[in-house]
């Protein structure tokens, strides 16, 4: 079934008084972000609005002393939501979209943090190509293994890049040189959050963690 903001909008009004205060505010605003991204007419503003999205509904409110990296805490997020996922709604939607928009991902060396870290003259040519072939296998082994985690993850590695470069101002608006990257990105991601959200719904009674900035 295709999911999308109209959707899952009419499943949370329906059942928001019965959820957890915590699930209430991360799905209320992912579904927000969700809803604007839809909406966007360029790639650059709708692949930021999905990923502010993705970030409502998995970031925690932690002390600043026990911070984990980014990429650690969605990890960390994403194998809860495979553990949930008895239907294997997010391995379907791997294996779907793995001939087209993944795999082209995976083959996109602007995505490629050791790409640029060779560029920012920090490793060498051989040691960010190697890094790059290992990793493609690595994520066709763990496809084909049904290590889920380990697919998305590396899937949202290359996407974090991407988020990087245009967050920290690292690329132009409506650039032509990154649309393929925005193009790929987006259209996974498009199809990613929905899935999440609903699984959140789904399992109202799992411990999702207090939410960063509260409504006070």
């Amino acid at each position: 079934m295709s999911l999308d903001h109209q959707s899952l909008k009419e499943r949370q009004r329906a059942e928001r008084e019965s959820h957890p205060t915590n699930l209430a505010l991360r799905v209320h605003r992912a579904l927000s972000w969700l809803d604007r991204a839809e909406q966007c007419e360029d790639q650059d503003g709708k692949f930021i609005f999905l990923w502010i999205a993705f970030n409502a509904a998995y970031a925690n409110d932690i002390g600043d002393q026990e911070r984990s990296p980014e990429q650690k805490v969605f990890e960390n997020f994403l194998q809860k939501l495979v553990d949930l996922d008895k239907s294997d709604i997010l391995y379907n939607l791997i294996w779907t979209e793995f001939s087209s928009s993944i795999r082209l991902l995976l083959d996109n060396r602007f995505v490629y943090q050791p790409f640029w870290d060779y560029h920012n003259g920090k490793i060498s040519e051989a040691q960010w190509q190697s890094s790059f072939a290992s990793a493609k296998v690595s994520a066709n082994k763990a496809l084909a293994a049904h290590r889920t985690t380990q697919v998305l993850s590396i899937i949202l590695a290359r996407m974090y890049t991407l988020r990087n470069q245009l967050v920290h101002g690292g690329a132009t608006w409506n650039s032509r040189v990154n649309r393929d990257q925005l193009r790929d990105c987006s259209a996974f991601l498009g199809k990613l959050v929905p899935f999440i959200i609903q699984l959140m719904m789904d399992n109202p009674s799992t411990l999702w963690g207090d939410a960063c900035y509260p409504v006070v």
